[in-house]
């Protein structure tokens, strides 16, 4: 299986963000899109550059505000000084446009300053942007395409090997170390090529709420994901529960199986092969995959429990499918053998898919 790479993910390097005020070191970081690559390349994967395709597929499934904005972000933080006050070398925003707070704003009348206008999209106070981090999410996103396209000129299936992830930015926000949707721009691609239906599954520990937004009303393309419980406190908190299903032309063409903290390997794919059945009902004609392994017993970033067997299992799962496969890369933090998870849940989709 081909590996789409680019080297302008080393652009993206902001060390870290801020979580409950206090700044936590960066777990998503140049390194980590490098140890990636490094153990494809060791599996035999053949390594596929991404060629450079400008804005659209970005706004294929982003709100062009929004986009601009991220675009804007950084050189205009420079520009009004902020690097040397408050000492700030990245773009942090300084107030969040909820619902309440800013229920008189207009999109006539956007705020004046960047750190204000950061507020109109951001999530949280992790996902910050530097000065390469506008372009390296792009080139996630022509990366993810890319795949696709190979896919689509006929390829069984392709793997995206991106950073920044993407699943948690929605059509204009971003947060949780996402800031375009690469598996999205993927699914949209596999759309326009003449793909009538397409599903996207998503195994990542965390459900992919942006995903979930930009396909909400859509019935053409599936989105399903299993993942830890948001009931339980975890990341995205106010979304991911089973009752969230789509509505009007998209009704029923969501499925999320939430897991319990502590989940190990026979719950967490008995629930991914219900969403494997959805997916043969949906009547989906390809497929991609939000592949996080963040659900691993010894990442950082998530209660859930699932073993290599486990991931290599998923992936049989996922084969079974017998679909035309996009495979993006989402979690996985755990820098010493997160890439050697992926591999096992490539392995175990190329020994059912074939």
């Amino acid at each position: 299986m081909p590996t789409v790479w680019t080297d302008r993910h080393r652009g993206h390097a902001t060390d870290g963000g801020y979580w409950l005020g206090i700044h936590l070191p960066g777990d998503e970081e140049p390194e980590r899109g490098d140890a990636l690559r490094a153990q494809l390349v060791a599996a035999g994967s053949r390594i596929v550059d991404a060629p450079d395709l400008g804005l659209l597929p970005v706004l294929a499934v982003h709100d062009e505000r929004f986009v601009d904005c991220l675009r804007r972000a950084y050189p205009e933080w420079v520009a009004a000084g902020h690097v040397q006050d408050p000492g700030q070398p990245l773009v942090v925003p300084y107030v969040f446009a909820t619902s309440g707070f800013a229920a008189r704003a207009r999109r006539d009348r956007p705020p004046t300053t960047i750190r204000a206008e950061i507020g109109l999209y951001a999530t949280d106070t992790l996902t910050l942007l530097g000065a390469g981090t506008f372009d390296a999410a792009v080139a996630a996103v022509h990366v993810s395409v890319h795949t696709a396209d190979l896919v689509a000129d006929g390829l069984p299936a392709a793997f995206a090997a991106v950073r920044p992830p993407g699943h948690h930015a929605g059509p204009a926000f971003f947060g949780g170390a996402c800031y375009f949707n690469n598996a999205a721009a993927a699914a949209q691609h596999l759309r326009s090529r003449g793909v009538s239906r397409v599903a996207i599954v998503d195994i990542d520990a965390h459900q992919g709420n942006g995903t979930q937004e930009i396909f909400w009303n859509r019935g053409d393309v599936f989105y399903g994901s299993v993942h830890v419980d948001p009931g339980a406190g975890w990341y995205p908190h106010f979304v991911g529960y089973a009752d969230e299903v789509g509505e009007g032309a998209g009704a029923g063409a969501t499925l999320n199986v939430p897991m319990p903290a502590g989940t190990g390997d026979a719950q967490w794919l008995a629930g991914l092969a219900t969403i494997v059945d959805a997916v043969r009902a949906h009547g989906s004609e390809a497929l991609v995959v939000s592949l996080g392994v963040d659900a691993e017993a010894d990442d950082p970033n998530s209660p859930l429990q699932i073993t290599a067997t486990g991931f290599r299992e998923a992936g049989r799962l996922l084969g079974e499918l017998r679909v035309p496969t996009v495979f993006v890369q989402e979690g996985g933090y755990n820098l010493g053998h997160f890439a050697a998870l992926v591999c096992e849940v490539l392995h175990g989709f190329g020994e059912r898919h074939g």
